[in-house]
């Protein structure tokens, strides 16, 4: 599906609308060109009456500020300590960003202000190292965000908060992102940044649940790139917030904001607090999901073909794996039932969740029911991925002669020459 496909975005509408979104924009986006097409998509998600907060960090022009004026900066990213020259410097920093992005969200008729709304105090003296300036939110001004959402005004939040007292403190932009979508009781939590999301060892996670990313953050947080802990520790403390999904995507990607709201593969990293998947009984409507999702394996001769018609005359026997209400895989059970024998058939998982283990939640889901319906024996045909059922399944190899009569007439016909495969249920 294009980002741009009304047809596609249609779908998410009504479990988005008036949800609210926090998007926590790293400060080396807002200077990079495709920051106008991003503030764009913003455009596109208000205009789906989808409640937008901008929480914008600075550390990279902190770093520039720094460089140009030979001071040293104490705590570019608001983790350290704040010194008071480093204080100013983020000040001087902050402002300009939310300039610049009060000045791109007016270009698209977008109405926008920076309120007051992040009351902090100091960090404190730490294992006895006073921070100084840095500070941590105390509290979210949520009736001010709140009237300001109601009206359609989009907040712009810069990396500062200030006490009782008027001060000023510098606040780690990560940390008040989710600070935020806390006290908003946001539905989605968005680290836009310049690296393509999480990679642990290069390799980029895509969607995983909450308990085995902390599984991952226990055992391999060293292969983790440096830049990318603030936002893989923040995405932990978001989701124990109660935050349901929260996703770190490249902000330099054209179109990327709306391909991850938009679309089941998305572009970079989704972390998910709950399970947000299910399988289902098909539906009438999934008819062309299920042809659309099975196209590839027809095309490489994986699957057999199967028209409208002959899913339709078996409706009942297929079911759907969805996420987040959008179908990403498919299978059938078709039952013999004088030799209490089943079929798993027609199972296909699209391209974008191969490797995530679909698949055998799949297998485990059609080898449950079969036992369910007190069969013996489940079945299965394959041409290319008989390894796969064999290594991820238990089945082991059989022969035509243990179809049913029906089915083997089927096979012969078919001159496919498909691998049989059995698995004896108890």
């Amino acid at each position: 599906m294009k980002p741009t496909d009304l047809r596609g975005i249609l779908q998410y509408i009504p479990q988005f609308r008036e949800k609210t979104f926090i998007l926590a924009i790293d400060g080396a986006i807002i200077t990079d060109e495709n920051f106008a097409t991003l503030l764009l998509d913003v455009a596109v998600l208000r205009s789906l009456s989808i409640r937008v907060v901008l929480v914008h960090g600075a550390s990279a022009q902190i770093k520039a500020l720094a460089e140009k004026s030979g001071v040293k900066a104490s705590n570019a990213d608001g983790s350290g300590i704040t010194d008071a020259p480093t204080l100013q410097l983020a000040m001087d920093a902050a402002n300009r960003l939310t300039h610049e992005i009060l000045e791109g969200l007016s270009a698209n008729d977008l109405r926008a202000v920076c309120p007051n709304a992040i009351i902090a105090h100091p960090l404190g003296i730490i294992q006895g190292v006073d921070h100084l300036f840095t500070g941590k939110v105390e509290k979210v001004d949520v009736e001010l965000l709140q009237t300001l959402l109601a009206q359609g005004i989009i907040p712009v939040i810069p990396p500062l908060g200030f006490d009782g007292d008027g001060k000023t403190y510098r606040v780690n932009s990560d940390s008040m992102a989710v600070a935020v979508a806390e006290a908003l009781k946001a539905v989605k939590l968005m680290f836009i940044t310049p690296q393509d999301g999480i990679l642990v060892q290069g390799r980029l996670i895509r969607q995983m649940l909450l308990a085995d990313f902390e599984s991952v953050l226990a055992m391999q947080k060293h292969d983790i790139a440096p830049e990318q802990i603030s936002k893989a520790l923040h995405t932990v403390v978001a989701c124990k917030a109660g935050i349901p999904r929260v996703h770190v995507i490249n902000g330099k990607v054209d179109e990327g904001l709306l391909a991850e709201v938009f679309s089941n593969d998305g572009i970079g990293t989704l972390i998910y607090a709950n399970e947000y998947q299910q399988i289902r009984p098909a539906k009438k409507k999934d008819i062309r999901a299920i042809q659309l999702l099975t196209k590839a394996g027809v095309e490489s001769s994986e699957l057999v073909k199967r028209t409208r018609a002959m899913i339709e005359s078996r409706l009942g026997d297929y079911f759907i794996f969805e996420i987040d209400k959008n179908p990403v895989a498919c299978v059938a059970l078709h039952v013999f039932p004088e030799q209490k024998k089943g079929e798993l058939a027609c199972l296909f998982v699209s391209s974008s969740h191969e490797n995530q283990g679909v698949g055998r939640k799949l297998i485990q889901f059609v080898e449950n029911k079969a036992r369910d319906m007190g069969l013996s024996e489940l079945l299965t045909l394959s041409t290319q991925a008989f390894t796969y059922f064999q290594s991820k399944g238990g089945f082991a190899e059989g022969t035509p002669d243990d179809l049913p009569p029906l089915r083997r007439e089927k096979y012969d016909q078919s001159g496919r020459n498909s691998k049989v495969l059995v698995k004896k249920l108890k």
